[in-house]
């Protein structure tokens, strides 16, 4: 009985004997272990240090140097781009259009009854404009017994009206029409920008045009808009503003040229217009005339 009391403290001390032994060896050599891996770290540390790129501030930072692209590439490149995106939206630079602008002037003509009308040329260059004939010529006068003429015609030019006379024109005799057309020549000499002229626009549906005019005797407007259809009598259809006075204005294409002139609307409607497309005769008397086929 006395034995067996003494045999389980003996026990208990060989027990704690063997877990404070292992954990001593456990103890000594957890340095060592600990050492070696803060070691391992620092070295790894180092090593991503060395290898960090370059900080570029707070756009990022780049992991390998790359040359910036060349400055005449970059340029070339946003022109391009320029060019695409007025390809495909169908505009045309804010500066050509200045341009073309200069190139419009706003035109009165006065009766022998006192009235007067508004409307607008373009210059050809050498002192010729194109505009409508029923802006410059009363139509719809044969056969009355007092008809209405046109006794003075007048363009704007820097600020002051300067006399224009009507050198040739076309066979209609009513407003609306493929004869709708006329040439002017002044003899003051003027210093303006002449236009190129396009004679074989094909005016594809829904082609890109724009329109210069004397809208409501304001100045020179433009105006952006698309061609709809041929019509019968070789007219244009296209949806642009045909307000009263740009009648004899210019129609562009994409590329700045003149295309065709401006000629009327539909009743009731400011935004169905006709276009008369340039055609050889119209430049019959005009000399020096720039011109494409």
């Amino acid at each position: 009985m006395a034995n067996r009391r003494l045999a389980v403290p003996a026990i208990v001390a060989s027990a704690f004997a063997i877990l404070f032994f292992g954990l001593g060896s456990f103890l000594g050599a957890r340095p060592s272990t600990e050492a070696d891996e803060i070691a391992a770290l620092r070295a790894e540390v180092d090593q991503l240090r060395r290898a960090q790129p370059t900080p570029t501030g707070t756009s990022g930072m780049t992991a390998v140097a790359v040359d910036p692209t060349p400055v005449e590439s970059r340029a070339a490149l946003v022109e391009d781009v320029k060019r695409q995106l007025q390809s495909e939206m169908g505009l045309l630079p804010i500066n050509m259009i200045r341009d073309r602008r200069q190139s419009f002037v706003e035109l009165y003509a006065y009766d022998d009854r006192g009235s007067s009308s508004y409307g607008t040329a373009g210059y050809l260059g050498n002192g010729y404009f194109i505009t409508v004939k029923h802006g410059v010529m009363a139509l719809g006068q044969e056969g009355l017994p007092d008809p209405r003429k046109i006794t003075s015609i007048k363009l704007m030019y820097e600020g002051r009206p300067i006399t224009a006379k009507v050198i040739d024109s076309g066979d209609a005799r009513v407003e609306v029409d493929p004869g709708d057309w006329a040439i002017l020549k002044v003899k003051e000499t003027i210093d303006l920008p002449s236009l190129t002229a396009n004679l074989s626009y094909q005016f594809e549906f829904a082609d890109p045009i724009f329109r210069l005019g004397n809208d409501y005797s304001k100045g020179i407007i433009v105006a952006t808009g698309y061609v709809g259809q041929k019509t019968p009598n070789s007219l244009v259809t296209c949806l642009t503003d045909g307000h009263p006075g740009v009648s004899g204005g210019g129609v562009l294409n994409a590329e700045g040229q003149l295309v065709g002139i401006p000629i009327g609307r539909m009743q009731g409607d400011y935004r169905f217009s006709f276009i008369l497309p340039l055609r050889d005769e119209m430049f019959r008397r005009v000399k020096g005339a720039t011109a494409t086929h």
